[in-house]
């Protein structure tokens, strides 16, 4: 099975989120350290369908869990 390679801006574009640059970073700042103890998909500031593809995504290794992974060492980090 052949996978994507995707980029921090496609994760947000498909978590409907702005993929510019400048946006994702407001939004790294806006809620960084409001992670919590729990998973990522478990943070409040998610929709259900964001939740819910996040949560998805790491379940099934699918191609977006590397950048989930890593948008949420990116919301942990203070």
């Amino acid at each position: 099975m052949e996978s994507t390679q995707h980029s921090l801006s496609e994760l947000f574009e498909q978590l409907g989120l702005s993929g510019h640059r400048q946006d994702i970073e407001q939004f790294i700042e806006q809620h960084k350290g409001n992670v919590g103890q729990g998973a990522l998909h478990q943070a409040s500031f998610w929709n259900d369908s964001q939740a819910s593809f996040l949560r998805q995504s790491l379940a099934e290794d699918a191609d977006w869990a590397e950048l989930v992974d890593q948008l949420d060492v990116m919301l942990r980090n203070e």
